[in-house]
């Protein structure tokens, strides 16, 4: 196995997600097949107890692994299907040596810091990098792995050292370091500034990892002297000086790359030049090329809880970005705060009220995606009810399915306490409420997780029609609240279909409304499996009928 290692210094938020999903695209376009490993520092098992607003959205893996949103990007990118196992945090080590050492597995010994976390943490590396994540059978020919956090981090020095370690055992021909800096111009002076990476650079070689590649992150390209300087004063080559500028979408990252000749220095390196091709890139530039030239918009109101940090619905954003190039067009993302749209905000904060009302009246299409807690619920019931009764294209995601469902057992069936047990947990009219199988005395990986089947009842229906008339899809979900089957048949006859349901032929997974362009709520997350060249197909519905070109689409 060959292991790219990717570390951070100077800031945290430079990119390094980006930046190790995009050499794996190049590698990948090298003919070389390629797996992600993601290394976070933090003590949480995974990032399924985090805050949206402190860590940015949880992506869900198939498995059911809730893991941090850098391996998102990776399934993205490499188009592969990744493990919970390819999100390693401290927590899971340290849970598995405990777990070993209550067991009587180290026979006596002190269990310490080094070696025993250490080789657990090496061990664990060796073995992800083996499964394969493409579809293919056998390993990988390369694993990329992304350390997160930034060097020097106490955190992280238990996975510096078995990065050290597991760089000297497997031998310099079978391990490459990209470390991502940054080099920042000050205002005043406009020159480009390499101390702060210099200084990095210094950190991990006194931890005693020394860099093969520099990834400089930058506004504007690196000037030679720039490079030369780089060179000099960080023991690498200036031909390894790799400059990642802004660019107008991240797609263009792979290319740079490419232009700059990346992958050859990397498959040097690794040894590699002999069994890889040229990179075929063309689909890749064909796309990113066509975002850049793409003139008209579909104006598109998101109306969230955490739109306070966009990273907290970054796979939606995604799946719209995906969907709307599909359709030749270029996304026009309003964020609306669903505390905005209430009524107690008119009184409280009426400029926002007003500009949110603006904003939701003038979007060609709604989505309310997922969220938890009775926060800003008022307002998404609010904008379910407008776009139900306006007809405007609607897509409900998870919690936004249920809100479509209240709304619609309060407007439609007068049931004006209608309400969700999560909100209100003595309502008279739970249309909402808590899975059987879901626990109340713990939070971390006890909700209904992970990639399940959704049997479509009805062929005649729009998600039917978008999925290709197929019986089933097998979709990824994260929710502990469902949709009440007892009401069910209320529902229905008042004209909300309840046109996709699970396994057992209760539990309610899709929903539509009849006398609607395109009004649907989902239980599941379509935007987990949306790739750049494959949107999702309920995406690809919504923006279809944003535009009023869903018949047109059907007919073709």
């Amino acid at each position: 196995m060959k292991y790219v290692l990717v570390t951070g210094g100077v800031v945290s938020g430079l990119g390094k997600g980006v930046t190790a999903s995009s050499i794996g695209v190049v590698l990948k376009a090298c003919g070389l097949r390629v797996t992600s490993i993601k290394i976070d520092p933090y003590l949480n098992t995974d990032a399924g107890t985090m805050s949206p607003f402190e860590h940015g959205e949880v992506f869900v893996l198939d498995d059911g692994g809730e893991v941090d949103l850098d391996l998102g990007n990776y399934e993205r990118f490499l188009d592969v299907t990744l493990t919970k196992d390819n999100n390693i945090t401290t927590g899971k080590i340290y849970q598995s040596v405990l777990e070993k050492e209550r067991k009587g597995d180290y026979l006596g010994k002190t269990v310490q810091v080094v070696p025993h976390i250490t080789d657990a943490i090496k061990d664990w590396i060796e073995s992800v990098s083996l499964i394969p994540v493409d579809g293919m059978e056998g390993q990988a020919d390369v694993c990329v792995i992304e350390l997160g956090g930034t060097v020097g981090d106490i955190e992280s020095m238990p996975f510096i050292e078995a990065l050290r370690q597991l760089s000297f055992s497997v031998g310099p021909e079978n391990f490459c370091l990209i470390h991502v800096s940054l080099i920042p111009v000050l205002g005043v002076v406009g020159e480009q500034k390499t101390k702060p990476t210099q200084h990095s650079v210094r950190e991990l070689r006194a931890l005693g990892l020394t860099p093969h590649f520099l990834a400089c992150r930058s506004a504007q390209p690196l000037l030679e002297s720039t490079k030369a300087k780089l060179s000099q004063f960080c023991h690498v080559s200036a031909a390894n000086i790799l400059n990642i500028h802004d660019v107008p979408n991240i797609w263009h990252v792979p290319l740079l790359l490419r232009n700059q000749n990346a992958h050859h220095s990397i498959l040097k390196q690794l040894n590699l030049t002999s069994v890889a091709t040229a990179p075929d890139l063309d689909s890749w530039t064909r796309m990113a090329e066509t975002f850049d030239n793409l003139t008209n918009h579909v104006k598109i109101a998101m109306v969230g809880k955490y739109i306070g940090l966009t990273d907290s619905y970054l796979s939606v954003v995604k799946a719209l970005l995906h969907a709307c190039i599909a359709c030749s067009l270029k996304p026009h993302i309003e964020w609306i705060a669903a505390s905005d749209l209430e009524d107690e905000s008119e009184k409280s904060t009426p400029e926002a009220h007003a500009a949110a009302w603006n904003i939701l009246k003038s979007a060609e299409c709604i989505l309310v995606p997922g969220g938890f807690g009775d926060r800003g619920v008022s307002g998404m019931v609010l904008a379910a009810k407008y776009a139900r009764e306006n007809k405007i294209p609607y897509l409900g995601i998870c919690l936004g399915m249920q809100i479509a469902v209240i709304e619609f057992a309060r407007s439609v069936l007068g049931l004006e306490r209608a309400n969700s047990t999560e909100f209100d947990a003595q309502t008279s009219d739970p249309v909402v409420i808590f899975m059987p199988e879901g626990s109340r005395t713990h939070m971390g990986s006890t909700m209904r997780l992970g990639s399940r089947r959704t049997h479509l009842q009805n062929r005649d229906s729009l998600t039917s029609k978008l999925y290709g008339e197929v019986s089933y899809v097998e979709e990824r979900h994260r929710h502990r609240y469902e949709v009440n089957p007892e009401v069910a048949q209320a529902l229905e006859e008042a004209g909300l279909r309840f046109v996709g349901k699970d396994d057992t032929g209760k539990r309610v997974e899709v929903i539509e409304f009849q006398d609607h362009p395109f009004y649907v709520g989902v239980q599941f997350h379509p935007e987990f499996k949306s790739r750049p060249t494959r949107p999702s197909p309920l995406f690809l519905g919504f923006i279809l009928a944003a535009r009023k070109l869903l018949q047109a689409h059907f007919s073709n």
